[in-house]
């Protein structure tokens, strides 16, 4: 890794709080693009608007998708910036060039029918760490949070008589999220029961609230195989992963008239206009249950 590029991620990890996730990104991206135009023997301050237009090129006929692109563009931005303040380029060429275009994709949720489903199933499950995945399945619907946040929850951090969760989310930020009953009683299922039979098979008694067959802390990776294995065990085919709780969450909440500000406090979304896609799912449902519901709807 080269100097300029190693000091740029310290900064993104120290002055801008960014997780080891978001740091690995913006390093996997801009690696990129300084391969490219050190294999066509461009120097970091010769790069101008064609040099990253031919890199788009590229990368789009090698089946890059715009998304990735927009990406990528916003992390060199980022980066030829942080040089041009260090005074080690006099300017920044991204500034001259336009992102690609690309669709909006709205998130994937599932509806309140398959949620009910999913729960009563699983709830019924007699074989191990039943309970385990119940509590996983419940938080991430009846929270909202992210899987990374999910598998580094401490006990310290669950109020089970408050029914709230403390939350450390991007940048380091932290915000309190309600959950209901009915994930309390989850909860409450898992820490008396499985959670105490999986901290006797580790060494030490881990302090985080998910944990693996060994006792360990859960990882994002075995948190999504778990999910994986829970459709499986139930028959169902959703297309489950941590991210589409998420977006069910968000989703059902909006089209019940929660408020987009507190819908956005609790996603620990920065930018309301994050949040703001959630009201574009919720229309594309109002459409269709007018489609299915009004008499005079139906094309004939």
């Amino acid at each position: 890794m080269n100097k300029p590029l190693n000091d740029f991620l310290d900064y993104l990890k120290v002055n801008r709080n960014y997780s080891e996730m978001t740091v690995d990104s913006y390093r996997r991206d801009i690696e990129k693009f300084l391969n490219y135009i050190f294999s066509e023997d461009i120097m970091m301050d010769e790069v101008d608007s064609a040099v990253i237009r031919n890199f788009l090129t590229v990368e789009l006929e090698n089946g890059i998708s715009k998304r990735s692109c927009k990406r990528r563009l916003s992390a060199l931005k980022q980066f030829y910036r942080y040089l041009v303040i260090k005074k080690e380029l006099n300017f920044n060429p991204f500034n001259y060039v336009n992102s690609p275009k690309c669709e909006t994709k709205f998130p994937r949720s599932l509806t309140r029918e398959q949620i009910q489903d999913l729960f009563e199933k699983n709830r019924s499950r007699t074989d191990e760490l039943a309970s385990r995945d119940q509590a996983i399945i419940s938080i991430l619907y009846f929270t909202g949070i992210r899987a990374s946040e999910l598998v580094n929850l401490k006990m310290q951090t669950i109020s089970l008589t408050q029914r709230m969760i403390r939350v450390i989310g991007k940048g380091n930020k932290e915000r309190v999220v309600p959950f209901s009953e009915e994930c309390k009683k989850d909860l409450k299922k898992y820490i008396d029961g499985d959670r105490l039979s999986l901290l006797s098979k580790s060494v030490h008694q881990s302090t985080y609230l998910l944990l693996n067959n060994n006792g360990e802390q859960l990882t994002v990776r075995g948190l999504e195989l778990i999910i994986n294995e829970i459709e499986e065990k139930n028959g169902l085919v959703l297309g489950l992963h941590p991210h589409i709780f998420r977006h069910s969450f968000a989703t059902h909440l909006l089209e019940r008239g929660a408020d987009l500000r507190t819908i956005q406090e609790m996603l620990g979304h920065e930018s309301i206009n994050t949040t703001q896609i959630y009201t574009h799912v919720s229309v594309e449902t109002m459409k269709k249950e007018y489609e299915n519901c009004h008499p005079r709807a139906k094309k004939k």
